[in-house]
């Protein structure tokens, strides 16, 4: 006689000890769970609105300086320690996980133009309207001994900005010309200039260290190769652009923050035409800073608002603005890729959330899988309209609001006079120009 006995192994149901969860055996077939995409759909949903919901970006303002903030910079080794230049000359070093000024240094008479760290983090070099370039310690000085700075270079033109090479004992000033300085001379080593016009700013690139970007006042942006000593080529667009940034991951892909409202991703490969338009500013944008993941870049506006944009869409996934924030003249994001920093005319650097729903501080780790899961979900249902209108609302100031509506008018427009222009004509009398080949000028070699 055969008898069938149910055999089960107690590793699967039974929990090691009384505080485990329960185990519960699934079965994933899906004729069995008809409502699951239903289910998931809700679950979705809630979890968007929830998102907007616990959507509180601003963590605290540093206050301290007496005129607008010009210019920033981060420690290249210490992520709690952020420099700050001010429109009176006056450079102050932050403690951000104790939110205060920790050092003040009257740096310049006029205006602090730009700033930058070694990248070894021991001292850090400033440029001011007094056309000297100032290199300071980075530690505080000793009881009783003066704050003075260790070297000072006097130039003939006053200076508008500075970058300092990410390997070398290098840096690059900018003004009426790019100057290449090494840190024991007095004396540039090369000089390197295309046109007449002065230069606004000039960064290094973070991978191929060699190359430099300029942005010239005469609409140019300009690429340099530090071993050739020469320009490389330059792209002339409608406007001036303010500044520029190189992608931290991406070796030859930069940004560039433009007086036309938009910024412009290139390659520097192929200049014809920008890879990407980012449309979303209603006045001039005047700084822009990569994540270090390289997967988005934070744009400051003299709109009075921060925006994130990710690098390959055209449009922003977050505003940040507050009613005492004037014009915002700087911006960073920090080396872990959580927080962004703002400094702008009213005497006030404003740290945010990079990602604006995100629970700061540990996380247990069932919470951390319901959030996974809840992102996971949000990715799978993000085209549905329902969640796609919750996830992209933002409240705006009237300000902006009223000009974004203004500007869209202006647009359909421009686009509609053009249609009709096109019907009225010769065929093939007027081209079509997509909007990416329709602010650039010129590419010279």
């Amino acid at each position: 006689m055969r008898v069938k006995v149910l055999s089960r192994n107690p590793d699967d149901y039974v929990r090691e000890t009384k505080l485990d969860l329960q185990r519960v055996p699934r079965n994933y077939d899906p004729a069995l769970h008809p409502f699951e995409v239903p289910r998931e759909y809700t679950r979705a949903l809630n979890a968007t609105k929830l998102e907007r919901v616990f959507a509180k970006p601003f963590l605290s303002s540093l206050d301290g300086h007496r005129d607008g903030v010009n210019c920033m910079a981060k420690h290249p080794k210490s992520l709690s320690t952020v420099l700050s230049g001010a429109c009176d000359g006056e450079v102050k070093i932050w403690n951000l996980t104790k939110r205060q000024c920790i050092r003040t240094i009257q740096a310049h008479e006029g205006f602090v133009r730009g700033m930058c760290a070694r990248f070894c983090g021991t001292s850090f070099f400033t440029v001011g309207d007094d056309k000297t370039v100032k290199q300071w310690k980075m530690e505080s000085p000793e009881y009783g001994e003066e704050e003075e700075p260790i070297h000072t270079i006097l130039g003939k033109t006053v200076f508008t900005g500075i970058d300092h090479h990410w390997k070398e004992a290098v840096f690059a000033t900018c003004g009426h010309q790019v100057d290449i300085w090494d840190e024991q001379r007095t004396s540039p080593m090369c000089s390197l200039t295309w046109g007449f016009d002065s230069i606004s700013s000039v960064k290094f690139n973070p991978i191929e260290t060699y190359l430099l970007g300029s942005c010239a006042s005469d609409r140019n942006i300009v690429l340099y190769d530090m071993r050739k000593s020469t320009p490389l080529k330059k792209v002339i667009l409608n406007m001036r652009t303010n500044t520029l940034c190189w992608n931290p991951m991406e070796a030859f892909i930069f940004t560039a923050a433009n007086e036309d409202y938009n910024l412009y991703t290139f390659d520097m490969r192929f200049l014809e035409s920008p890879v990407t338009v980012h449309m979303d500013h209603v006045s001039a944008v005047l700084d822009v800073d990569y994540s270090p993941t390289g997967k988005e870049f934070v744009s400051a506006s003299f709109d009075k608002s921060v925006r994130i944009f990710p690098v390959d869409k055209g449009h922003s996934r977050e505003v940040y603005h507050t009613k005492r924030m004037q014009h915002v003249i700087t911006v960073k994001w920090t080396s872990d890729s959580k927080y962004i920093l703002c400094g702008s005319d009213e005497m006030n650097i404003r740290l945010w959330k990079a990602n604006a729903s995100e629970k700061l501080g540990v996380l247990a780790p069932r919470e951390k899988a319901a959030m996974n899961y809840n992102q996971k979900l949000k990715e799978k249902f993000q085209y549905h309209p329902q969640i796609r209108r919750i996830a992209q609302h933002r409240h705006l100031p009237k300000s902006i609001f009223c000009q974004i509506k203004e500007q869209r008018i202006m647009r359909e427009a421009r686009r509609r006079k053009e249609l009709n222009r096109r019907k009225h004509s010769k065929p093939g009398s007027i081209p079509i120009v997509s909007e990416r080949k329709k602010h650039i000028v010129a590419v010279v070699k």
